[in-house]
């Protein structure tokens, strides 16, 4: 109500989707209000794709240039978390400036049908085959990640990063501080998969792999998995990159290669 009598135009916010639900239970859909992607769970379509996006789109916004359509909130089901799947709850919307290239899409979860578990499983026969001995390998979060490591008979941190060497695991949810430990004087691999519905390979999720690991390892060592399904259902079309380094975003940007099953690849534009 107080910001409705001040005659705010844009309420911004940074943070992540717990942020998003404090906006909403404040201001419902009274006020505009527009997501700067600044935390760990970065979940809901009211956020900007980086940034630099976001200020774009306030001051196209503050300009009459664009729309403010309804934009959803949500957030993990920590109920669905609790019995080991990820899942996004829906908690309600935001009125939020619109353009669809720089607005984040929904997370979408995996729908783990049986065409999908065994498509993922698949697709961790490959990454297994081609696992080499005495190379670490970080695994990233997620479903897809999950059949990497129950393939080898490993339990996977479902919302954190865990390193394998010679098909064991070395450490299991660590942060960017173990994994700078881990990888000194090591040959390493990086294994992450697409958030579903977004695309985004670094910077949602998994900041504990941050811009300095992926430095220290190199692109070339980054392996990308994604079933096709997953790969269509991406809003953009396209994989993203938001590591907070812009150099390192840049060096990150092109075509990668993407393992989409048992001797399967697609190569997607990473942006």
């Amino acid at each position: 109500l107080e910001m409705q009598s001040r005659g705010v135009d844009l309420l911004v916010f940074c943070g992540g989707d717990g942020t998003a639900r404090d906006m909403m239970d404040a201001v419902d859909m009274t006020v505009p209000a527009l997501g700067v992607p600044a935390g760990v769970k970065v979940h809901s379509s009211v956020f900007a794709i980086n940034p630099i996006e976001a200020a774009r789109i306030a001051l196209a916004f503050l300009r009459d240039e664009l729309p403010a359509r309804e934009m959803e909130v949500t957030d993990i089901d920590e109920e669905e978390f609790r019995e080991g799947r990820l899942s996004a709850r829906l908690y309600g919307y935001l009125l939020t400036p619109f353009q669809e290239s720089l607005i984040q899409g929904m997370k979408v979860s995996s729908l783990q049908t049986e065409g999908e578990v065994e498509a993922q499983r698949a697709i961790a026969k490959q990454v297994i085959e081609e696992m080499k001995e005495n190379r670490l390998y970080i695994v990233g979060p997620g479903t897809t990640t999950r059949a990497l490591l129950e393939g080898l008979n490993l339990e996977k941190t479902l919302l954190g990063v865990d390193v394998v060497k010679n098909r064991g695991m070395i450490a299991r949810d660590v942060n960017e501080r173990q994994l700078l430990q881990l990888i000194e004087e090591e040959n390493v691999k990086i294994v992450v998969t697409p958030i579903g519905g977004q695309g985004y390979i670094f910077g949602r999720g998994n900041q504990q792999i941050s811009p300095a690991i992926i430095r220290k390892i190199g692109k070339e060592n980054i392996i990308v998995i994604a079933t096709k399904n997953k790969l269509y259902a991406l809003t953009q079309k396209r994989l993203l990159v938001d590591t907070g380094d812009s150099t390192m975003d840049a060096q990150l940007r092109g075509y990668i290669r993407v393992i989409t099953g048992y001797r399967e690849e697609t190569v997607v534009k990473v942006d």
